[in-house]
């Protein structure tokens, strides 16, 4: 899969487009290879193992998904449906999409940044979703809104399963404070603004001790893809500390990433194409697609030694 940087790298991008690749794939590989930020993202380990929902399910609907190791349970919070203190209430819904995983980014990235569990939103990440090509306004503002008064609310359980009989908890909610000011639209506290969030001291210690690098650069390039920002921190989790090959099979996959799909083969195509766009902003990935899954192997780092050195 390494062929199109090669090709962008000597030719440009008509010739990578002839030679049969997706446009998606060369366009992403070629906003990864331009970008000179040089910024890094961190994420929590458990979200390269088990993710949030790709579409928005019932509010009400909790969330679950399960691989050999991992169980995420995300439970939808509540909010006053009238915004009167002794009003009825109503559940907002799990946060999902890729709104929700640039939001999560930002939190987890800045919190480390600073070591602090509080976290300024607003104007804070409204520059930084500009800078990874996000347009905050109209439709995408109220998004954004939504998916981190979504963040702030619900709650999540990671439970691990390690070598032998170890295990470990993550039962948290993600933020365990956050304030939200404006006018109320519409009657509903659902459209204030989410100014600040102070991640969980459960959730904060966990992504200290198993956080996972990625570039800026390659969550750029995905901003919009929630699939593919899956299988980049996937990718980015597994590879480079893979001592041999490593099949990972269909079924395993489908169980990791499918559970939009009643069906293998309705996953599998779209599997391929979102691994394919991983592998366009992870240059150094040595992955191989059999007819049994996929074949992950060793290989280098996701970030760039500039950026690392940094």
């Amino acid at each position: 899969m390494g062929s199109v940087h090669s090709l962008l790298e000597q030719h440009g991008k008509k010739v990578a487009l002839e030679a049969g690749h997706p446009r998606n794939v060369v366009e992403a590989a070629s906003s990864y290879m331009s970008d000179e930020e040089n910024a890094l993202g961190f994420a929590y380990s458990g979200w390269a193992q088990c993710a949030l929902p790709l579409k928005k399910l019932a509010s009400d609907a909790r969330w679950e998904i399960a691989t050999d190791r991992v169980r995420l349970v995300v439970e939808p919070g509540l909010r006053l449906a009238s915004g009167s203190i002794d009003g009825p209430m109503e559940h907002v819904g799990v946060p999902y999409g890729a709104h929700a995983r640039l939001i999560l980014l930002y939190l987890q990235t800045e919190a480390l940044r600073t070591g602090r569990r509080e976290v300024e939103l607003g104007t804070s990440l409204r520059d930084w979703l500009s800078r990874i090509g996000i347009s905050y306004g109209g439709t995408t503002g109220r998004s954004v809104r939504d998916q981190a008064e979504r963040i702030s609310r619900c709650r999540l359980t990671f439970h691990i399963q390690g070598e032998g009989s170890t295990s470990a908890l993550v039962n948290q909610a993600i933020v365990d404070k956050a304030l939200f000011i404006g006018g109320v639209e519409r009657g509903t506290q659902g459209q204030l603004s989410l100014e600040t969030a102070q991640l969980s001291e459960g959730f904060f210690e966990a992504l200290k001790k198993h956080p996972i690098p990625l570039e800026e650069a390659a969550i750029r390039a995905l901003n919009n893809n929630p699939a593919a920002l899956d299988c980049y921190i996937w990718l980015a989790y597994r590879l480079h500390v893979l001592r041999s090959d490593r099949l990972v099979t269909w079924a395993a996959l489908k169980k990791q990433f499918g559970g939009s799909y009643r069906e293998l083969f309705h996953f599998k195509p779209r599997f391929i194409q979102s691994l394919e766009l991983a592998a366009a902003v992870y240059p150094g990935a040595n992955i191989e697609v059999v007819a049994e899954g996929v074949v992950l192997k060793p290989s280098v780092s996701p970030v760039r030694k500039q950026i690392a050195a940094k």
